[in-house]
């Protein structure tokens, strides 16, 4: 039945079709002002959060090709619990919290975060500095103490940054969360590599 209403295209059809997706184009082309708008916003948007990504993301990969062996203490456990995890997962463990909290970062600057509250920063900061400091201090020089305390202090700002992150943007400070635990649990290695 729908093969009844088909007509062919004359010459005069096209005309009329060509005519009316010029005007159409016309059309896009005047307010295409704000579309080219949003592609710049987009790409402005998507080189910041590039950024904010590989910065810790590769001062956290130095860190470890510099200091991350584990020659001096890591290695030298001689009785490893099941949960003992090998270099490489501590490793792997630490490049996956930097990337969160690059990302979670750059959800907060994103909303204005740092701006509205600016007790952020000192807080992103010091995290990004604890967590880098981890591997030359434990796995190079063997000094499981500071460590420890280290990792404390990992934890407290992981929280205070996932209370702010959140209070800014719900799913910023959600993605803290992986961050809590992977800190907890590197406390727990770390009091492990004190008392072997």
């Amino acid at each position: 039945m729908a093969s009844q209403t088909l007509k062919q295209r004359t010459k005069d059809d096209s005309t009329s079709t060509t005519t009316t997706t010029t005007n159409n184009n016309k059309t896009r082309s005047s307010g295409g002002g704000t579309k080219d708008k949003q592609m710049a916003m987009a790409k402005r948007g998507l080189r910041s959060l590039a950024i904010a990504i590989a910065t810790p993301l590769l001062l956290t990969l130095t860190t470890i090709f510099l200091f991350g062996s584990g020659q001096n203490n890591y290695q030298n456990v001689e009785k490893k619990p099941f949960w003992y995890p090998p270099l490489w997962g501590l490793h792997l463990g630490c490049v996956i919290s930097s990337i969160l909290m690059g990302l979670s970062a750059w959800l907060v600057w994103a909303e204005g975060g740092f701006h509205k509250q600016p007790s952020v920063v000192p807080l992103y900061l010091g995290q990004l500095l604890l967590s880098l400091s981890w591997d030359p201090i434990v796995l190079k020089m063997g000094a499981s103490w500071i460590g420890l305390i280290i990792c404390v202090g990992l934890f407290a700002t992981l929280v205070g940054c996932s209370t702010r992150f959140r209070q800014v943007n719900p799913i910023a400070g959600d993605l803290l969360k992986p961050c809590l635990a992977w800190a907890a649990y590197l406390t727990f290695v770390n009091y492990k590599l004190i008392h072997t």
